[in-house]
């Protein structure tokens, strides 16, 4: 008997929904009794948490971080943070100006939810900045760059040249926002000469940086991706800087370095979508596989669904991840997402909402749901494009 692939995803969906209604005890409190709903109750506005590598949530589980925005694309807002218990808002930062919707202005807590973090165009030119949580005060702390993910107990982020015109900020840096000091972990020349063929093969012989990078946990380790400009690009005189409305740069290959011993670990062609898991030691992917964060070993998680478009991240005590998902494979429309919780060890696994992903902000980029965790583990946070606003939710464990 023969299938059409339209068959072949319905059928192969409606087995894995079937398989993801058993659980172990670790995917159990995510199967029933979950609540769900807007974090803002808010009309007329985006609502916007900014990936899935940082939980908008303070460790404390007072106060929710997120972008809003009142235009249809979503490429102007504010900074807003949202008191739990009360809904109160406070505005933290006016009239930003983001490079899409997709990440907003990566907006995260930093120096143990003192300050949050962001990056920003002013006057024709990109910069990262913070704000601090209780006196409103501002400082810019580095131009010409672009803001990419720390952890919130550490003052310490990773910034990255704008990856369409990154100038001479094409090296992996790490800045400091309580001293302001920027400190070069590795250059874009010393990445290359360790990796001339692979580097070749993705850019021939273009003029490489090294965006995005991600703090391990123990601040220990970062890993980075690899990037040139866009051969279409015309770069823009200093000052006059905008934000381009469609890729302007080609972005592949992750780099994983440490930081203690200052030593490049391993190189990966494929950049997907990782994440760390809470110990340090391995980097979560797409399609569900565990790469070693010291050699690039890669160890698939065995008998989960290959959730497409997947954006991971894993629980606090690392037991669990949670990802979102494309929902044609499971026998949803075209256009519809869900948000899913599964055993990092594999084989049980629970979708915990589905909903429309293909409206929203009108940005050039869609923005994803990027779901991630409450620092505690009860709450999931994700966008929603459902209706003319993208809006975030919350998930939340029964009794939670």
């Amino acid at each position: 008997m023969t299938f059409s692939r339209r068959q072949f995803l319905s059928i192969s969906g409606a087995a894995a929904l079937a398989h993801g209604a058993t659980g172990s005890d670790s995917v159990k409190p995510w199967k029933r009794g979950v609540s769900i709903r807007p974090v803002s109750t808010v009309p007329g506005r985006h609502t916007i948490h900014t990936y899935f590598n940082v939980s908008p949530e303070t460790r404390d589980a007072r106060y929710v971080l997120y972008y809003t925005s009142v235009t249809p694309e979503g490429y102007t807002g504010e900074i807003r943070i949202q008191e739990r218990a009360t809904g109160k808002e406070t505005v933290l930062v006016r009239n930003l100006t983001c490079e899409d919707a997709h990440r907003v202005a990566c907006q995260q807590w930093i120096s143990n939810d003192r300050r949050v973090v962001f990056h920003d165009l002013r006057n024709g030119e990109v910069v990262v900045a913070t704000v601090d949580c209780k006196t409103l005060e501002q400082r810019v702390l580095a131009h010409g760059r672009m803001v990419s993910w720390g952890q919130q107990d550490s003052d310490l982020v990773p910034i990255y040249g704008v990856h369409f015109q990154p100038g001479k900020y094409v090296d992996v840096e790490l800045l400091n926002v309580s001293s302001g000091e920027i400190r070069t972990l590795v250059t874009a020349r010393k990445v290359r000469e360790t990796y001339p063929r692979q580097i070749d093969e993705l850019y021939g012989s273009k003029p490489i940086s090294t965006p995005f990078g991600t703090l391990s946990p123990d601040k220990n380790f970062i890993f980075f991706k690899l990037s040139t400009v866009d051969d279409t690009y015309k770069p823009l005189p200093e000052g006059h800087l905008k934000w381009p409305h469609a890729y302007q740069s080609d972005r592949e290959g992750l780099v994983c370095f440490d930081i203690e011993r200052s030593k490049l670990l391993f190189f990966r062609r494929d950049w997907g979508h990782p994440g760390w898991d809470p110990t340090s030691k391995i980097i979560l992917n797409a399609p569900n596989i565990l790469i070693d964060g010291h050699t690039g070993k890669v160890t698939p998680i065995p008998n989960l669904p290959k959730f497409p478009g997947q954006h991971l991240s894993f629980s606090p005590d690392g037991k669990l991840f949670v990802t979102d998902t494309h929902l044609e494979p499971f026998g949803g429309y075209k256009g519809e997402w869900g948000v899913a919780v599964c055993d990092a060890a594999g084989g049980n696994w629970a979708m915990i909402d589905r909903f429309r992903g293909d409206e929203g902000a009108t940005t050039w980029r869609k923005n994803h749901p990027h779901p991630a965790f409450s620092p505690d583990g009860k709450r999931i946070y994700y966008n929603v494009n459902s209706g003319k606003y993208t809006r975030l939710f919350v998930a939340e464990v029964g009794n939670a």
